[in-house]
């Protein structure tokens, strides 16, 4: 091969190279839903209400909410507020939220002794992030069904947590404001 021909093929090479590096993806729906709740990051404080067991509304709910794992990860912690970290007496579920490949995935660790998994996908607003239910480890009798965090803005979001009680659906809505 000549030189000249050579030297062109590799100056083309080097152009489609740089221009391929150049080419950015758009962000998948996991993508962009997971950066939405990511934006939640911080301390979070509202009333629970429950519509399908009133005598259950109307406690005050402490939320975190911790980015993890090089930002990998989301840690979601909650529990009724003013109640100590004792794992014996209080309720306390930790939920993780990650990326799987082109899935945002929940996993909910349950004080019901059982880890839902749920897939998210994010409303053509962008602002609500909806997970259903996949599969279960341990018993399905009582669990954690299907949850939705919408962003109100930068202070405010919602959350709703349906919980299965064998064959009953008991949903929880709750209104936080950030308190840090």
């Amino acid at each position: 091969m000549k030189p000249r021909i050579a030297i062109s093929l590799l100056l083309a090479l080097v152009a489609t190279t740089a221009l391929a590096a150049d080419v950015t993806t758009a962000p998948s729906n996991a993508q962009k839903s997971f950066t939405t709740l990511k934006s939640l990051a911080g301390e979070w404080e509202g009333i629970a209400t429950v519509p399908d067991a009133p005598e259950m509304s109307g406690a005050k709910m402490h939320i975190s909410l911790r980015v993890t794992s090089r930002g990998n990860a989301l840690v979601h912690e909650m529990q009724e507020a003013g109640t100590p970290l004792d794992a014996a007496k209080y309720d306390h579920p930790v939920t993780m939220l990650y990326l799987d490949g082109d899935q945002l995935t929940l996993i909910h660790y349950c004080d019901a002794g059982n880890r839902p998994r749920m897939i998210g996908k994010l409303s053509p607003d962008g602002k609500t992030v909806d997970f259903e239910l996949k599969d279960i480890s341990g018993n399905p009798e009582l669990h954690m069904h299907h949850s939705v965090f919408t962003v109100i803005d930068a202070d405010h979001h919602t959350e709703d947590w349906t919980f299965m009680m064998k064959d009953k659906p008991v949903h929880a809505h709750m209104d936080l404001q950030r308190a840090k």
